[in-house]
């Protein structure tokens, strides 16, 4: 099975890399983006779980580990086998 995780930083939460990229951005003459934040994409091969089963697990990791809960918020996605995952 496979799962895709992304974790972004809250809303209100400063994110300097985010700014850094848009100034380049700017400078590479890209001036029509008005804002970026930068976060994390985690593809994840497991196995074989339920899909319940799995979900909880993930939201687990993510809460114990691959995201911070104070200032990360997380998304999960359990992928079709055989597809290539879609990034948000």
């Amino acid at each position: 099975m496979r799962a895709r995780v992304v974790v972004r930083l809250k809303r209100g939460i400063l994110d300097p890399q985010g700014s850094a990229v848009k100034r380049a951005l700017e400078g590479l003459g890209y001036r029509e983006v008005r804002d970026l934040r930068v976060g994390k994409l985690l593809e994840l091969e497991l196995d074989g779980a339920a899909s319940a089963q799995a979900r909880g697990r993930l939201e687990e990791m993510c809460r114990r580990l691959l995201a911070n809960p104070v200032t990360e918020d997380f998304t999960v996605e359990i992928v079709e086998e055989g597809t290539r995952p879609n990034l948000p």
